[in-house]
């Protein structure tokens, strides 16, 4: 078998960066540097330009969106090798991926491991071109932390069930065309109880309302499901196994959030750039207030080690085939991270770093406030961090309830 240190092997490297490279100079509009994935934007859908429907198309056609995902579904059926190249050289090139969504970060991979052949061949391929928004219909206004006792029910007609109930917080709902939800179908378990649906979100019946947020941003909302008729190939798994099908995706779901799913880069400008151009520097060059520079200093360090160790689980993780508790650490000290970086963004900017509207105030300035506001949910949605505590307690750290 070839190494990476034979010449074959180095020869199939060379010649698959070359193909990237190609691709990217063939597809990639150096117009569209700097933008962002619309598909994934927390304010609902941007309408895509020619541009980036071409470059979405483009990605999508090669399965490159979703580069590790099996060919077979429409993903690029590429090995964590040419994943790695894929994205070294998208980074040189200033191209993102245009393919994402919960339908990726969520949905896609607790399909790929869950879902029977007919749902792999009717969703993935959605999915991996990027013609298809998903949501998540998990917490409900009882069922926050303690998930299990959602009480939305679905009730058996035959060949199809009848779903009643509310879920909220549903991240991208009225915009979304199509919900996994976890449903209540025996009133007699808890977990056990539990079943995984899916939902066509035109489907009659259905009724979202939006939810305005403390930073103005309406992301997510209210879903009312009243009478709405779910055939029964719309659900994944068996009866009952929702539970243990949903925990495994708040796992992928978990990771993504934490930071540990993407490419390890924080967005926006350096906090050393930023705070010497609103703070200053001596007459080294350096961040002119000492204090400053060290709590940026400290801030970068635990960021990259948070980034190494993020590398490190992730390729455990896919070693012993896919995510794991783990990721509820990676929640916590992520999240926790990008708090700390937005709360030292407005400290940084000082008054500048406190407009919500009007004159004197930069579109990025505005545009942070509101990034620290909506980062104040992330240590709760996706799991808390109390919860993520008692997962990392109990399935790490092997610690019992003690009665």
């Amino acid at each position: 078998m070839a190494t990476l240190a034979d010449p074959v092997a180095e020869t199939a490297v060379d010649a698959f960066r070359d193909e990237v490279r190609a691709f990217l100079a063939a597809n990639f509009p150096p117009s569209l540097k700097g933008k962002d994935n619309a598909m994934s934007a927390v304010e609902g859908p941007t309408a895509e330009t020619p541009e980036q429907a071409a470059w979405r198309k483009a990605m999508g056609a090669k399965g490159w969106g979703v580069p590790t995902w099996p060919s077979a579904y429409g993903g690029g059926g590429l090995s964590r090798e040419q994943a790695k190249i894929l994205a070294e050289e998208m980074a040189r090139a200033g191209a993102w991926n245009p393919i994402g969504g919960m339908g990726v970060m969520m949905f896609g991979p607790t399909l790929l491991e869950y879902g029977s052949e007919e749902q792999k061949l009717e969703h993935i391929p959605a999915i991996a071109r990027g013609e298809v928004r998903w949501c998540q219909g998990y917490s409900e206004p009882n069922a926050g932390s303690d998930l299990a006792n959602l009480q939305c029910f679905a009730e058996d007609r035959g060949d199809h069930y009848v779903v009643n109930g509310q879920k909220t917080w549903t991240s991208g709902g009225q915009w979304a065309d199509k919900c996994f939800c976890l449903v209540r179908t025996d009133k007699n378990q808890k977990q056990g109880g539990i079943t995984f649906l899916l939902i066509d979100m035109d489907s009659p019946g259905v009724e979202v309302k939006p939810i305005r947020m403390i930073s103005g941003m309406s992301p997510f909302c209210e879903t009312f499901f009243t009478d709405v008729k779910v055939p029964k190939t719309n659900r994944v798994g068996e009866e009952g196994q929702g539970w243990t099908i949903g925990k495994r995706l708040l796992q992928h779901e978990r990771t993504n959030l934490s930071g540990g799913g993407s490419a390890f880069r924080m967005a926006g400008p350096s906090l050393a750039d930023m705070a010497k151009h609103y703070a200053g520097v001596d007459g080294e060059g350096r961040i002119a207030d000492a204090e400053l520079r060290a709590r940026i200093a400290k801030w970068e360090m635990d960021w990259r080690v948070f980034q190494l160790t993020a590398l490190r689980v992730l390729a455990e993780s896919k070693a012993v085939g896919g995510v794991s508790e783990v990721s509820s650490i990676l929640k916590t000290v992520g999240t926790k991270l990008g708090q700390e970086r937005a709360e030292l963004i407005i400290e940084i900017r000082g008054m500048q770093g406190l407009g919500w509207e009007g004159e004197g105030y930069g579109e990025d300035e505005l545009h942070s406030v509101r990034a620290w506001l909506f980062g104040k949910a992330t240590t709760i949605y996706g799991g808390s961090t109390e919860v993520q505590n008692n997962v990392i307690a109990k399935r790490i750290l092997g610690m019992l309830d003690h009665q």
